[in-house]
């Protein structure tokens, strides 16, 4: 049953990467961009999402090292590889992972103009911390890091899956200034949670009586919290098809719930200039049901090992050095399993967006000159965008120039450059195409690294179809 657990793991993870989504920030002829800025602009009067098809987010991404320089084909062996590549990361780098599937989504005007969406959308999100000195540890040994002080602190992860139900509302409250905010229910599926965990281990040279080194682990305490895990792994004879009714009822309210908002603003500064900002999941879920955590904490000196040569009788076995060192280690560190509640925050996430619009795009026979809102939008703008996310051991950020042209009244591109943690040279492009009622979009950031994906340190993609009513 484990096996199976890390396999569907596995799968959504290789599906996935971070939460940024810079080319669907401020692009308002998608209605998904309200979900990344509940108090953007909102050019139609209804919206309906096509089921399941709305929004597709996948991204996957590593900011230290790519599937290229380990696997390269070259004159030095794999193992050199790996060499190079533990030199060339540090405990900063992480590996990270989210997808995105848009379940239902619904969009209307009242006739007080008031813009209200609901729906709901199911997220995996993972992230783990490359512990850069057990790397080492693992690969080189200790013979030559005597008295290296290696921190418990560098393991850190954690991952969730959970489905988000959402009610929103946008507001143009006069010609400068629109608001919105969004309410959120967290139905977490399952949660995985390592961080903050301490203690030292240190090699040095012992005094030579029994052993040449000292392994010294001092005060240690590592804790793994879980939630919706426990009953799906204790049972070795779940199915897979158990599984996934198991998920499928908590993805309805039968998880672990959490509550959540989110809150924007966009200000028209004159004519030209547009500012704008968003928080997201500012919240967090209670983790009650289905819980079983586990804490290794204490201290172990391990001096050397007495070798027993006896004499052995007919029917008796050696001196079971191991198994006593194990047993030994157990009851200096003991592996404590409990059952207690416990919260985790949302990944807090921050926009942050400034626009220049240039020149007007009139839509032909369904324009009315008199109204400056009819049938007329922007015809190209550009600007600079800035993100950042909450993680467990420092802020994640990202900074985003962009163009975006509509190049026809039915075909509207954004064209964007974006540096951060993972590369200096990621290009992106997204295209909204309105035929009649229909709406479609398409984005894909690193384009660059498409010929070469191996090379590359994310990829990402998000499409949608909707319905739109001008």
């Amino acid at each position: 049953m484990q096996l199976k657990i890390v396999v569907i793991l596995f799968f959504c993870a290789i599906l996935c990467f971070s939460q940024n989504k810079p080319l669907l920030y401020g692009l308002s002829d998608v209605p998904q961009s309200l979900l990344v800025n509940p108090g953007g602009k909102t050019p139609y009067s209804k919206v309906y999402g096509i089921p399941l098809f709305s929004q597709i987010h996948l991204n996957i991404g590593s900011s230290g090292v790519t599937v290229y320089d380990i696997f390269q084909e070259s004159d030095y062996t794999i193992n050199i590889h790996i060499s190079q590549a533990l030199s060339q990361m540090d405990n900063r780098d992480y590996f990270t992972a989210t997808q995105q599937l848009e379940l239902l989504y619904y969009g209307w005007k009242n006739k007080n103009d008031y813009f209200f969406s609901a729906g709901m959308y199911q997220e995996f999100d993972f992230i783990t911390y490359f512990p850069k000195d057990w790397a080492v540890l693992a690969w080189e040994g200790n013979q030559n890091h005597l008295n290296r002080i290696f921190d418990l602190n560098e393991f850190s992860l954690s991952a969730e899956m959970l489905t988000v139900f959402h009610v929103g509302v946008n507001k143009k409250i006069n010609e400068k200034l629109t608001l919105g905010g969004r309410f959120k229910v967290y139905s977490s599926m399952f949660h995985i949670k390592s961080t903050q965990n301490r203690g030292t281990f240190v090699t040095t040279l012992g005094d030579g009586s029994q052993n040449i080194y000292n392994h010294l682990l001092q005060n240690a305490d590592v804790q793994l919290h879980t939630s919706g895990m426990a009953t799906l792994i204790d049972n070795e004879n779940t199915s897979a098809t158990e599984v996934a009714q198991a998920m499928l009822g908590r993805a309805f309210f039968g998880g672990n719930l959490g509550v959540g908002i989110d809150l924007g603003a966009t200000y028209q500064i004159n004519d030209s200039w547009e500012l704008s900002g968003s928080v997201l999941d500012l919240g967090l879920v209670f983790h009650s049901k289905d819980i079983k955590n586990f804490r290794a904490h204490g201290s172990y000196n391990l001096t050397g090992i007495n070798l027993l040569f006896p004499a052995l009788q007919e029917g008796e076995t050696t001196y079971e050095y191991y198994q006593n060192l194990e047993d030994e280690i157990k009851n200096e560190i003991p592996i404590d399993t409990l059952y207690n509640s416990f919260r985790t925050f949302r990944p807090l996430k921050f926009y942050v967006g400034i626009i220049y619009k240039n020149g007007r795009f009139l839509s032909g026979d369904d324009c009315n000159c008199l109204d400056m809102d009819s049938g007329i939008s922007e015809k190209q703008a550009f600007g600079v965008q800035f993100f950042g996310i909450n993680r467990p051991k420092r802020l994640h950020y990202a900074a985003t120039f962009f163009y975006y042209r509509r190049l026809t009244p039915f075909l509207a591109v954004k064209a964007s450059y974006t540096v951060d943690d993972f590369s200096y040279s990621n290009i992106g492009l997204a295209a909204v195409t309105d035929i009649g009622k229909f709406n479609f979009y398409v984005a894909v950031d690193n384009l660059l690294s498409y010929s070469h994906l191996t090379k590359a340190n994310l990829v990402s993609l998000q499409l949608g179809f909707n319905l739109k009513i001008d």
